[in-house]
């Protein structure tokens, strides 16, 4: 069963249970400053999670790309990716545990789906403690599931159940907010006829997690039940994929596997004939480690995201320069981008069309990425010779100087050693690896923060700015002309960013005119409506859309001013927004610079 067959598969299931089929949010999380990327399914969903009705109702399903780089360092592995599909269907309020765990069960096992043999299925649920009571009627649920297929289990066999740091939701750094158990999926892909199970076993592969919101919890720490509980599910499609395909890495699944040939092929045509080839093992996982941050790269370029040295510019540069570096392991030097990109779109555009549309863009951003770090290297290069011109051995720590100041990949660094019949000292390994992880103690402790999962901001303060950027944009299209498109935004308790579509700076006589059609819109005290209508009608009659954003067949259209007769502007939007504009306060851009080619990007406040 291909990729593709398995997210259509699961579409049509969800369907056949009264499901609406929302399209992918981009990668980048409009409305949540808690997190640089959309890191699971639930992100574009925040609203409706916290209680705004979807337009589509309320059960939801869908195949969401997401970005998560915490386990970065793993990537190259058997089943670790920075990119990734999600697949999860949602009951904002409806169905619950029962439903959803015979529906999990249903999908995985009937031959007329996955067929997925129940044998190998394990899972575990919420242990509870002196807060919140164990999940046991999780436990009936599943004993009820396997017994169907003849299989006795209790307990402590196939169901595990753990403690909070395992099988526990609720939203990273606030006081309150929705909590609840979940249980989690795993497919044994291991050899043992009757094997231990364990969460600590790589042998058992987490496919499937099933969030249970049924608490909220308050600010002293306790818990109280919700009226309306939600489920929040996700499986991970590339998982899934190599569990399907009987293979042992989703390197080697049918999507992922011509990427990885793309990159093979393009070695062997270019690579010098003095090359010397590392260790087999580094050139697989050199060409594994390629393959997923070109296609994540890919599509963040496809989403707005450019190089940069913060926030998601930050990532997608880290991302895209370890991909340059590895590269240069198996013996590219010049055009990674360029030869591999088209590959990536050819095979996604069909599921993400933004893709295909945007593919000239994503190719000169990521062009100019690899131009300048190739300098990078090639600076490290020079400084590689001067570093070891009197030295009789390469030691870990100038190695670990050299990457982490240049950029210069260890790998290369031995090479080189080896060109010049130069040493390496018998601690290098040691050496290099005591100040890697150091880095990265300091890496994570710095942005601990950034990767937190939560609910979007939906305080006042946050709800204020996005409505002022309803006001912005239009105002942009009237000074400006329309050719200004959305080319991302991100708003925080402190301020908004927001990219455009625009091929020149702005004068400072446009930045007042802007400004001043903002304040004079937020003084009119002009009311903010919505109306949810056909996606199709709601362009026809002159809404906007944000780039890069796919849209269902019914879309909330938020009007400010006189839906019916005279209006400011018409946008399609799920996010938060005051009543009246006089409640957001009085506007001011306090930085207008370039973005990226043909971006601009403006930062603004509210005082």
């Amino acid at each position: 069963m291909t990729t593709s067959e398995i997210r259509q598969k699961f579409l049509e299931f969800f369907k056949e249970k009264d499901h609406a089929i929302i399209p992918s949010a981009p990668v980048v999380p409009e409305h949540d400053p808690t997190v640089l990327f959309t890191t699971a399914g639930m992100h574009p969903l925040v609203p409706y999670l916290l209680g705004t009705p979807h337009p589509q109702g309320k059960r939801l399903a869908d195949a969401q790309k997401c970005i998560r780089t915490t386990d970065i360092e793993e990537v190259g592995d058997d089943t670790h990716l920075t990119f990734f599909e999600m697949l999860g269907n949602w009951s904002l309020g409806d169905y619950f545990k029962k439903e959803s765990i015979a529906w999990s069960w249903e999908f995985l096992t009937s031959k007329q789906w996955l067929g997925i043999d129940p044998h190998k299925l394990y899972v575990t649920v919420y242990e509870g403690d002196g807060v919140v009571p164990k999940d046991e009627e999780s436990i009936e649920l599943w004993i009820e599931q396997y017994k169907s297929v003849g299989i006795e289990t209790k307990e402590g066999d196939r169901i595990l159940a753990l403690g909070r740091e395992h099988n526990w939701w609720e939203q990273g750094g606030v006081a309150t907010g929705p909590a609840g158990p979940d249980t989690e999926i795993f497919y044994y892909v291991g050899t043992d006829k009757d094997p231990k199970f364990s969460e600590d076993n790589d042998d058992f592969v987490e496919i499937w997690n099933n969030v249970f919101m049924a608490y909220q919890r308050q600010a002293d720490g306790s818990y109280t039940e919700l009226t309306n509980k939600n489920v929040d599910t996700g499986m991970g499609l590339e998982r899934t994929s190599f569990i399907l395909q009987g293979l042992s890495n989703v390197y080697d699944t049918d999507m992922l596997s011509q990427i990885k040939s793309a990159v093979h092929n393009y070695a062997e045509e270019v690579r010098e004939p003095t090359f010397v080839a590392t260790h087999p093992d580094s050139n697989e996982r050199a060409e594994r480690i390629i393959t997923d941050h070109t296609r994540a790269v890919t599509f963040m370029a496809a989403d707005g995201v450019v190089p940069s040295n913060k926030d998601q510019g930050y990532v997608m540069r880290r991302l895209a320069r370890r991909a340059i570096r590895e590269a240069l392991v198996i013996g590219i030097q010049h055009d990674l981008f360029a030869r591999i990109v088209p590959r990536v779109v050819a095979l996604y555009e069909d599921e993400y069309p933004e893709l295909g549309m945007n593919q000239v863009q994503i190719m000169e951003v990521l062009k100019r990425e690899e131009n300048a770090f190739r300098q990078t290297l090639a600076r490290g290069l020079k400084e590689f010779e001067k570093l070891l011109s009197n030295k009789k051995e390469l030691d870990g720590h100038t190695a670990f100087t050299l990457y982490d100041t240049y950029g210069f990949p260890k790998e290369l660094s031995l090479e080189e050693a080896k060109r010049i019949n130069l040493a390496v000292s018998e601690l290098f390994e040691a050496e290099f690896d005591q100040q890697l992880e150091a880095q990265r103690n300091r890496s994570r402790s710095a942005t601990a923060g950034q990767f937190k999962g939560g609910l979007a901001d939906d305080s006042e303060i946050a709800t204020r700015y996005h409505t002022a950027t309803h006001l912005m944009y239009k105002a942009l299209r009237n000074v400006l002309g329309d050719h200004v498109m959305q080319r991302g935004s991100n708003i925080t308790a402190e301020r908004m960013r927001f990219d455009f579509s625009h091929g020149e700076k702005m004068t400072p006589e446009q930045i007042k005119q802007v400004e001043d059609m903002v304040n004079e819109q937020i003084s009119k005290d002009l009311p903010v409506t919505f109306t949810e209508m056909n996606k199709d009608k709601a362009f026809e009659a002159g809404a906007l859309g944000a780039f890069g954003e796919k849209y269902p067949d019914t879309v909330k259209v938020y009007t400010v001013g006189d839906p019916e007769g005279d209006y400011y502007s018409k946008e399609i939007c799920g996010g938060p927004h005051v009543s009246k504009t006089s409640e957001i306060g009085k506007f001011k851009i306090i930085k207008e610079e370039s973005s990226s080619a043909g971006v601009r990007r403006i930062k603004a406040v509210i005082e």
